[in-house]
């Protein structure tokens, strides 16, 4: 009797031991595809007719399609301080490009601030950042030390996407014209980093990320969450001949080779799913898409032959209060996790990215405040309604926005004056109503300024004024460092 009863004792902690193994198993992955400019149009499920991207509508098709998906910010590197940190950037004053200053001890992402990675990391997570970083190069700012385990990529705003363009110094020449200080994106033909060493690429580049982000989703053993950052397709505009050649049809030269740049992303985003696949995993990993900002030269012109992106229905691009400068395409694709495929309509925005990613994976809550929610109940069903009543923005120097479900209030340009849109009846921004809604607009500022009250001042110059800065600090300590040589007494020997 003693015998059975220790036998099944034993056969008990087996099979608690093993429910507990399974659970921790059952904890899903995490990866976040981030596109770089990518115009809302531009994809075949959001109406693009002239460029394919088959792995992408995919995702959409079998996932959830948010229609009102936002990021936190019109251009690049305040909107990925918002979707890295689950917090609206101007609570820590981060509405500027930063430059790649790696001896600039205070120019980057705050210390005060927890990524998305740390916080899984701390669950047990295995962390990863493929791509670009734009949040700061001096040491304590390198991803490594922000919560990401491995680091593949640049910590720059752009590079270049040819091996053969790759130097150890910055051109001081870009096709031929001469640049008075560094480009915004200094450090975009430099080599790549892995981790904190130097790194080859022998390919186009957006393979050569692609191939890597593979790996690394096929060799994970714990749970994973991988940051795919894409500089596709931001410029430098260029892309394989073959690709290129694909495009044909299209007659702007500029747009042929941006359709090309988002085909060669969609091939690599196919490599990663594959892997996925392959591996087992694909069933149980959270898979977030999306663009940091709108398409960038949109918002000009048809006539202009620079356009080259496409906004679709939406007002103006990258850099823009109105929709096109951040209502981006969005998807959420999790089999496991998601019970149907659908349409949703609710205002989202990439701050549910870390908020959601946290709740799932069981992440740390500690230090600041997340600012985003947890989507999977609002797509099961489970929660009714828009996961947020109101989405804010603030640029520097000066430009805002707020929008709920009912309307949207905004700046766009100091000279035009506030705009205000009724977004049930108007989503698409063509009628401005401000003059007729005094009531509305009143609402909608005072919550604009109860969310401003808890934001802190930019303390940061955007990267071209910061390097003029930094060349006139230069020249002036050379100047004196000359001046006071000059008043030195000669030299005297006996």
């Amino acid at each position: 009797m003693t015998s059975y009863l220790f036998r099944k004792t034993l056969f008990l902690l087996f099979l608690f031991s093993s429910l507990l193994q399974l659970k921790a198993q059952e904890k899903p992955n995490f990866l976040v595809i981030l596109a770089d400019d990518l115009g809302y149009g531009d994809l075949g499920y959001t109406g693009s007719k002239d460029i394919k991207t088959p792995n992408i509508d995919t995702l959409a098709k079998n996932g959830v399609e948010v229609t009102n998906g936002y990021v936190t910010h019109p251009y690049c590197g305040p909107s990925r301080s918002g979707l890295i940190t689950g917090r609206y950037q101007a609570r820590f004053g981060m509405n500027i490009n930063l430059t790649n200053s790696f001896y600039d001890m205070h120019s980057g992402l705050p210390l005060t601030e927890q990524t998305f990675a740390k916080r899984l990391k701390g669950a047990g997570y295995t962390t990863g950042i493929i791509g670009k970083w734009h949040l700061g190069a001096a040491y304590h700012f390198h991803p490594n030390n922000r919560g990401f385990d491995y680091f593949y990529g640049f910590l720059s705003g752009g590079h270049t996407y040819f091996p053969k363009n790759v130097t150890t110094l910055t051109p001081l020449k870009v096709k031929g014209k001469e640049r008075p200080h560094y480009s915004a994106n200094e450090g975009g033909y430099w080599p790549l980093m892995r981790n904190d060493n130097a790194a080859e690429f022998n390919e186009y580049l957006t393979t050569a990320l692609s191939k890597d982000a593979a790996k690394f989703v096929s060799e994970s053993e714990k749970p994973f969450m991988l940051y795919l950052a894409y500089n596709a397709p931001h410029g430098p505009l260029e892309a394989p001949a073959n690709t290129i050649k694909k495009y044909s049809h299209i007659e702007n030269k500029r747009r042929r080779t941006y359709a090309a740049m988002i085909d060669e992303m969609d091939q690599g985003i196919g490599l990663v799913i594959d892997a996925l696949k392959k591996s087992g995993k694909f069933d149980n990993t959270v898979i977030f898409f999306l663009s940091d900002n709108g398409g960038a030269a949109s918002h000009l012109s048809k006539r202009v032959k620079r356009v080259y992106s496409d906004s679709g229905p939406f007002r103006d691009g990258k850099g823009s209060m109105r929709e096109g400068g951040s209502h981006v395409p969005f998807i959420v694709h999790w089999p496991a996790g998601i019970k149907k495929a659908q349409k949703f309509d609710g205002l989202v925005s990439a701050l549910d990215i870390a908020a959601t990613t946290v709740a799932l994976g069981g992440g740390l809550t500690n230090g600041k405040p997340l600012e985003g929610k947890n989507l999977i109940p609002y797509f099961n069903g489970e929660k009714n309604g828009t996961p947020h009543k109101e989405l804010y923005w603030k640029t520097e120097p000066g430009k805002w926005a707020i929008r709920t479900p009912e309307a949207k209030y905004l700046l766009n340009n100091k000279s035009l004056g506030p705009e205000l849109y009724d977004m049930e009846n108007d989503p698409y921004e063509s009628n401005d109503i401000l003059k007729k809604s005094s009531k509305k607009r009143k609402e909608l500022a005072a919550l604009w300024n109860d969310w401003n009250k808890d934001n802190q001042p930019c303390i940061w110059l955007q990267a071209d004024p910061y390097q003029k800065q930094r060349l006139k600090f230069y020249e002036d300590l050379h100047n004196k460092l000359v001046e006071k040589a000059a008043k030195k007494p000669k030299m005297v020997i006996q």
